[in-house]
């Protein structure tokens, strides 16, 4: 087996781009994110081909750990992973910031400054982890 998984691009695909998947301690539905399309929308197979490379690249992790491969191979690949979800989060809040953020702006003050504060919250969890 080779120590090699598929390479990873870290380019962002354009602009258009908004939801993260919620963390698992965000499992409540919340309507005020109902949306008949979202930020990402256009990118949305971009975002699914990428998300499925990086899902590929996961396994071949697990089989690299199951193979036995030296250790610094296999860290080498959760970095090039790691580095790929970050292009993807990198992506979603430019897209929601360009998409959701701006809409709910030009609904109000209020709608805007509270989706201010939600990419800010989203933006400092993508910072913790």
């Amino acid at each position: 087996m080779s120590t090699e998984t598929a390479p990873v691009t870290h380019d962002t695909p354009h602009a258009d781009a908004s939801a993260v998947a919620a963390p698992a301690d965000a499992a409540v539905h919340d309507p005020a994110h109902d949306h008949a399309t979202h930020g990402y929308s256009p990118a949305k197979a971009e975002y699914l081909r990428r998300l499925r490379r990086i899902e590929g690249q996961v396994r071949g992790i697990a089989r690299m750990v199951d193979e036995d491969v030296y250790c610094i191979d296999v860290l080498t690949q959760v970095a090039a992973v790691t580095k790929a979800l970050q292009a993807v989060s990198i992506g979603l809040v430019e897209d929601h910031l360009g998409h959701c953020v701006v809409d709910a702006a030009r609904q109000s003050p209020e709608a805007g400054a509270e989706k201010v504060r939600e990419a800010s919250a989203a933006i400092a969890r993508l910072v913790r982890s």
